[in-house]
């Protein structure tokens, strides 16, 4: 239906969602909005604006919780906001915009805007401090606007859900692949390192028609150990029998619209894993399966647990096996048309992620182990929120460190 409205139809529809959101929200009186140079790209996806628009001037866009949205544009760019409905308003000094936006505030004491406070969610901190003192000294609160930003930044439809799925069952079928062409590429004794694995999972995308904003992690031994490891064309590491290599990979359908998915397995060069690697894996595994089974059984009883709880879930499995200190990432992030998407993450070490996790919202679960010097073990898998549970697209997920064999020849 909504590929079938012009572009104002879709504005007016988008913002009537919008007032309705803002309703549900317990004494919240409006959601403004406000850009400089672009300085805030959600607030161009959530209006529906057109990024690539020549913005050289402040906006602003108030939209209350009832009656008529008013823009606010200078006079030298008047039409900035022409594909939003409302009221139009037109500064020129610095002493007509805060008059100005004094005015079409006057009456409002509670603001959502795109901050966080002490910056706990850097996602969603895109106002500048001073903008907020400005919009404080009219006599507003302004509260953050995250949990909004969720329901229209992070909340799939089903066309999207069904993206994700085609991703999900992509990038699982390649991981058998890529694990598949490094037994076959040693057993012909061939030369095979980090960037030529990455590089031939980039092919297996292309092959299945998917694309990524930036190439697959392809480490071996020490470098699995690295979380961000990205392995250069020239100098990247030979993968030999008895190596570990770990594999995280993400991509999704090209289309507008079209979400992610993003999943690591770990295999070992050789028919036996040694006990110790499967040790460690066993305890990622665990600590992975008690942060699903807690959103599950939290989903299905009808209660949206926070990100952060499911960050501590997780994470105590694993400092409970002594290796906390090893494990230095949040949980998990949230997805969307961008692999790291702006709805909850699972996160309550570098961030206190105090949002509610949403049906319709999906999010990755990515313990991991790292040993210096030695290797790291990550296991991720991504968790689709249903209105009434919480699913794992791109089965069977890894139970197991996986002996990656080498033919004979």
């Amino acid at each position: 239906m909504m590929a079938s409205m012009n572009v104002a139809d879709r504005s007016h529809a988008r913002v009537i969602r919008i007032q309705q959101a803002i309703r549900e929200q317990p004494g919240l009186d409006g959601w403004l909005f406000y850009d400089f140079r672009h300085l805030d790209p959600i607030a161009y996806r959530v209006l529906l604006l057109d990024p690539s628009l020549h913005v050289t001037r402040r906006w602003y866009y108030w939209v209350p919780a009832q009656g008529t949205p008013v823009k606010l544009q200078h006079r030298i760019e008047p039409h900035v906001l022409d594909g939003l409905p409302g009221d139009a308003r037109a500064y020129v000094s610095w002493r007509d915009q805060q008059a100005a936006l004094g005015s079409l505030l006057h009456s409002a004491k509670r603001i959502a805007m795109q901050y966080s406070p002490m910056n706990a969610i850097p996602y969603l901190s895109r106002v500048d401090a001073g903008t907020i003192d400005l919009v404080r000294s009219l006599g507003a609160e302004v509260v953050t606007s995250a949990d909004l930003v969720q329901q229209f930044e992070a909340v799939w439809d089903d066309a999207q859900l069904a993206s994700h799925q085609v991703a999900a069952e992509g990038l699982r079928a390649i991981v058998d692949e890529a694990f598949g062409f490094v037994g076959t590429s040693l057993a012909a004794r061939s030369s095979l390192t980090e960037y030529g694995l990455q590089q031939y999972i980039l092919s297996r995308m292309q092959a299945r028609g998917l694309v990524t904003s930036s190439p697959p992690i392809a480490a071996v031994n020490a470098h699995s150990a690295d979380p961000h490891y990205a392995p250069a064309s020239e100098g990247s590491a030979p993968i030999r029998q008895g190596d570990l290599v770990l594999i995280d990979l993400w991509a999704k359908q090209p289309g507008p619209g079209a979400v992610y998915a993003d999943i690591t397995w770990t295999g070992f060069v050789g028919a036996t894993v040694p006990a110790r690697h499967q040790d460690i894996f066993q305890i990622v595994r665990r600590a992975r399966d008690a942060a699903v089974t807690f959103v599950q059984g939290r989903v299905r009883a009808g209660e949206c647990p926070y990100g952060w709880e499911v960050d501590d879930v997780c994470r105590r499995v694993i400092q409970d096996a002594g290796y906390g200190q090893y494990f230095v990432h949040r949980t998990g992030h949230s997805i969307g048309e961008e692999v790291h998407g702006n709805g909850a993450n699972i996160d309550n070490l570098e961030t206190q992620d105090a949002r509610r996790l949403l049906p319709g919202t999906c999010f990755s679960i990515e313990p991991g182990i790292y040993l210096p010097d030695e290797f790291g073990i990550r296991s991720e898998l991504d968790v689709y929120l249903s209105a009434r549970d919480a699913v794992v697209y791109g089965q069977p997920v890894q139970a197991d460190l996986l002996p990656i064999p080498i033919p004979a020849s």
